[in-house]
């Protein structure tokens, strides 16, 4: 997908927990839509993700694997995740450029950390604080596993949920994404060291720099980061340090 692709918001049959199995049945990870792919990237596809229905009400489970395939994903089948956006103390924001053994996405540049809670017990919730704190939980998680960034560095309590956003968007003819994606601003200084097989590279910009890397054709971002970054957030970052608490803790999900 190219810096100038879209994401799409989606209409579809509603799914609900009685019709879940029979719309997805249950398939592994050792089918032909994984060959070729890196080994740890396909084990990671056997995560367990929170399948929810259009108003984030959890209905069920299914496996990464699952929820990324564009055959799933254009019957309406919709995952939780959230994107963190992490701020030095020069409001600088850290970026990554997803490594090339993704299977979604690969190459691309995108905010700090995006990922999804799983179904565990401390990163689900079938209400909105409940699940906010599900995610906050699962950010400290994966910033770690792929930044190498510990929980200490980012406390809970410095999380700032903003909104929620419901976008649909393809990685190419197989894999996909179709999200409920809660966002997470946080300020802290960190120490980053990243996963081979997750970052290939990290870097601190400005608003005015990522606007310029935006107009580069050689650089590609992945299309829950443009959405964002093209609807809301260089409003946000302008009130990072005063202002911020008016765009938190939305309670309508965002249809983009």
């Amino acid at each position: 997908m190219s810096a100038s692709a879209t994401a799409t918001a989606t209409s579809a049959a509603p799914i609900t927990a009685d019709t879940i199995l029979r719309l997805f049945p249950d398939i592994d990870t050792s089918g032909a839509a994984l060959e070729g792919h890196d080994d740890e990237q396909i084990r990671l596809m056997d995560e367990v993700c929170i399948v929810t229905d259009e108003n984030d009400l959890p209905i069920g489970t299914a496996s990464k694997k699952l929820c990324h395939l564009m055959t799933n994903i254009d019957k309406g089948l919709l995952h939780r995740a959230f994107s963190v956006f992490l701020f030095n103390d020069k409001n600088e924001l850290l970026l990554q450029q997803r490594a090339s053994e993704k299977i979604t996405f690969p190459d691309m540049w995108t905010n700090t950390c995006c990922s999804h809670p799983l179904h565990v017990a401390n990163e689900t919730g079938s209400n909105l604080p409940d699940a906010v704190a599900g995610v906050k939980n699962a950010a400290q998680r994966k910033l770690d596993h792929e930044l190498g960034i510990k929980k200490e560095q980012v406390p809970l309590e410095k999380f700032h949920f903003l909104t929620r956003i419901h976008y649909k968007a393809p990685s190419n003819g197989q894999w996909g994404e179709h999200e409920i994606d809660y966002i997470l601003f946080i300020k802290a200084n960190v120490d980053v060291d990243p996963s081979e097989n997750e970052v290939q590279a990290t870097q601190y910009v400005s608003a005015d720099r990522l606007k310029e890397m935006f107009e580069d054709p050689s650089l590609q971002f992945t299309p829950w980061f443009k959405l964002i970054c093209n609807s809301m957030l260089f409003d946000w970052w302008q009130h990072l340090d005063s202002g911020l608490d008016k765009y938190m803790n939305e309670q309508e999900i965002r249809r983009m």
